[in-house]
This record gives structure tokens, C-alpha cells and sequence, in this order.
């Protein structure tokens, strides 16, 4: 395949975030769409206050556009968008609530999780019975398809829940998130090409474009927030390359920086509720290098490399 569709979903993605975000951001300001910082987090945050967010916004159209024009309309990227469009409705219904119902809690768990059940079964459905997926699921270094039957269907639940999930954590300082999407969808580019999947790699092309476009935006000192928004899309966007490619467990390899975001969250709230100790400074885990000293961007910037690392790592277990 021509690297033609891919260059040219990155630079259409790219371009439509950093053509709006002169618009949309002063538009955000206007109306008061500013984040608003929980007390019990970093201090240094507190300045953040008032930051726009829901700037996922730029970064969704510039994907959708990209991948509208790039990418052959098929059943498997319509499939995609739906399942990045469906996060990103509860992410901007979520940030709604919260900015301008000034509701702090925005959805509630069960609301959100209603959604993502209903997108899961969607993406089953249209999966196993349009785009031919199976219920195998393979096994890196052992190279091994396993059938787990019903099991699949929860994974693939569990896959999305955890996706859309991870990302939104992990958007908790200024370039994180919008920099570790950039590098795994970089690398799971490479992975949709080497499983045959072509379409979805110009949709992750497009991802990657969109992504370093709002880092321009979004890069210390951030002057938007991409917001649940844009967090919520992503990972389900993620999640999304990691079904339709049939590679759920090197997803989380890939995807690693997410995963530990998203464990380290639940070993401290277990930790907590059953012996009253915390194991991190604080959760998610890029609060607990912060308050351990590092800078904001130096923490950023370690990610961003373990996250590449990581990202080899998975390409040499599918190549392996």
C-alpha cells in the first residue's frame, strides 16, 4: 500500500485542529467553558482553573474529515467512526453536565456505562456477522489463536470500557494524553498494515495527525483541554484498532502507558478501602512522580518515551 492515504489523513487532521483552534478556543472562552481543578489535586494545578476544555471537539471533526476524505468507505471504518462517535457523545454529554450544568460529577457511572454497553454490542454485532471476527483471541510470543467463545464478547466489553477509560486518566496533564494517543495509533498504523487492514490505518493516520495538531494547543502551558470530550473518543478510537485488527492483548502492550494509568487508579482505591493506606502519592500514577518533585513536563516527556518503548516493543511481538 502507498503511504499517499496515510500522509495525507495526517496532514488533513492536522490542519483542520490547528485551522479551528484560533476559532474554537477564543469561542470556548466566550461561553465560559473553563475546567474546573479538584482541590485534593496537585496545588501547581490550581492555575489551570478556568483553562477551555471540551477541546476534543477539533480534534474528532479533524479525524472524521480525514478519514472521510483519505480512507475507502468501508464497513470497518464506519464501524470505527461509530464507535469513536459514540464515546465521544457521552465524553461531550459528560463535559456539558459538568461546565455548563456546573454539575461536578457530569454523567453518572451507570449513565456512562449504559452507553459504552450499547456501543459494545453494536461493534459485536456488526463484527462478527459483517466483517467476519471471530470469538479467537491471539496470543503474542506464544503466536497463538485461543477460542474463548462467549468469553470474547465481554472482552470485548471489557476492552472498550477499559479503553475509552484508560485515556480519559491518563489526560491529566498538560500533553499527555494527545502525545501517548499520537505514539500508539503511530504505532498501530504500522499494525493495521501489517494485519491487512489498510482502511483502519489511514483512520489511525488520521488519529496521529489530529493529535499533533492539538498538542500546538495543548503542549505546557495548555491553552485548551481536550476535556472527556476528547479523552472518552480516543480511547475509544484506541480500543477501536484493537477489535477490528483482532489484537485486544497487544493493544495493551501498546497501549501500556494507558494500562498503568488505569491500575494504578484501581490499586490505590482497593488499597485504600481495605487497609486505609495509599500506595501512590496520588492516583492517577503521573500525579505521583509530580508531587514526588518531577516537573509537569518532565513527567510528560518520560511518558511520552515509555510509551514509544512500549510501542517497539509491541511491533517486535507481532513480527516476532
Amino acid at each position: 500500500m502507498s503511504l499517499y492515504p496515510l500522509l495525507l489523513a495526517a496532514v488533513i487532521a492536522a490542519a483542520c485542529v490547528l485551522l479551528t483552534g484560533p476559532f474554537f478556543i477564543p469561542l470556548l472562552h466566550r461561553l465560559k467553558f473553563g475546567q474546573s481543578i479538584r482541590e485534593e489535586g496537585p496545588k501547581s494545578h490550581q492555575a489551570k482553573s478556568g483553562t477551555p476544555t471540551m477541546g476534543g471537539v477539533m480534534i474528532i471533526l479533524g479525524i472524521v474529515v480525514a478519514t472521510l476524505v483519505a480512507a475507502p468507505l468501508n464497513t470497518e471504518i464506519w464501524l470505527a467512526l461509530f464507535i469513536m462517535l459514540g464515546h465521544f457523545a457521552l465524553g461531550f454529554l459528560d463535559d456539558y453536565i459538568k461546565v455548563v450544568k456546573k454539575r461536578n460529577l457530569g454523567l453518572k457511572a451507570r449513565q456512562k456505562l449504559l452507553g459504552q454497553i450499547i456501543i459494545a454490542i453494536v461493534t459485536m454485532v456488526v463484527g462478527t456477522r459483517l466483517l467476519g471476527i471471530d470469538t479467537t483471541v491471539w496470543v503474542p510470543v506464544l503466536d497463538q489463536n485461543i477460542n474463548i467463545g462467549w468469553g470474547y464478547y465481554l472482552l470485548v466489553l471489557f476492552v472498550l470500557v477499559g479503553g475509552s477509560n484508560a485515556v480519559n486518566l491518563t489526560d491529566g496533564l498538560d500533553g499527555l494524553a494527545s502525545g501517548t494517543v499520537a505514539i500508539a495509533c503511530s504505532c498501530y498504523a504500522i499494525v493495521c498494515l501489517l494485519t491487512g487492514h489498510p482502511a483502519l490505518a489511514i483512520f489511525s493516520a488520521a488519529i496521529v495527525g489530529a493529535c499533533l495538531g492539538f498538542l500546538r494547543f495543548n503542549a505546557h502551558p495548555a491553552r485548551v483541554f481536550m476535556g472527556d470530550t476528547g479523552s472518552l473518543a480516543l480511547g475509544g478510537a484506541f480500543a477501536a484498532l484493537g477489535i477490528l485488527t483482532h489484537t485486544e492483548i497487544l493493544l495493551a502492550v501498546i497501549g501500556l502507558i494507558f494500562v498503568c494509568e488505569a491500575l494504578s487508579v484501581i490499586i490505590q482505591v482497593i488499597s485504600f478501602q481495605t487497609t486505609g493506606k495509599r500506595v501512590f502519592r496520588m492516583s492517577p500514577i503521573h500525579h505521583h512522580f509530580e508531587l514526588g518533585g518531577w516537573s509537569e513536563w518532565h513527567v510528560v516527556t518520560v511518558f511520552w518515551l515509555v510509551g514509544l518503548l512500549a510501542g517497539i516493543i509491541g511491533l517486535w511481538l507481532l513480527t516476532a
